[in-house]
């Protein structure tokens, strides 16, 4: 019997873990200009990045914002309150991860090849799966 609890526990917990190892861009972070410098971002890429910063700190605020809600609030006086508070508390930390996945994507799909390719040799150097997108191809400029 405690064996097949062991089995489950440990099943459970390695696809938890499998679940954490996104690679993420980490745009609504602190340090952007460590993402402009690592992959060269052009001008344009640096404004989309900046949109999409802007973008996500909105979507963040409203989600954190009832997490704050769900905390202060909800019922925890019995174990079945704390359990349900527990899974809408995992729920709303789902949807920022996912916020943070569909910008991270979105900037990703404005790279190009050779940007692409650091960025998958980065997670593949941090054991991380990558996000994948389709890099951009940009055309390259003439000179007269």
């Amino acid at each position: 019997m405690f064996g097949k609890i062991f089995f489950w526990a440990l099943v459970l917990f390695g696809t938890s873990l499998v679940r954490a190892q996104e690679c993420f861009l980490g745009i609504g972070g602190d340090d952007t200009e460590m993402i402009v410098s690592t992959f060269q971002l052009n001008e344009s890429q640096i404004a989309t990045m900046e949109t999409l910063r802007g973008e996500l700190e909105v979507g963040s605020k409203g989600i954190e914002d009832q997490i704050t809600k769900l905390l202060a609030e909800h019922p925890q006086s019995k174990e079945e309150d704390l359990i349900t508070m527990g899974e809408k508390y995992k729920a709303l930390q789902d949807q920022l991860v996912q916020l943070a996945l569909q910008a991270d994507k979105k900037l990703l799909e404005t790279f190009n090849a050779r940007q692409y390719e650091r960025y998958l040799e980065l997670c593949n150097e941090a054991v991380r799966r990558p996000i994948f997108v389709t890099p951009m191809v940009y055309e390259k400029e003439t000179k007269d």
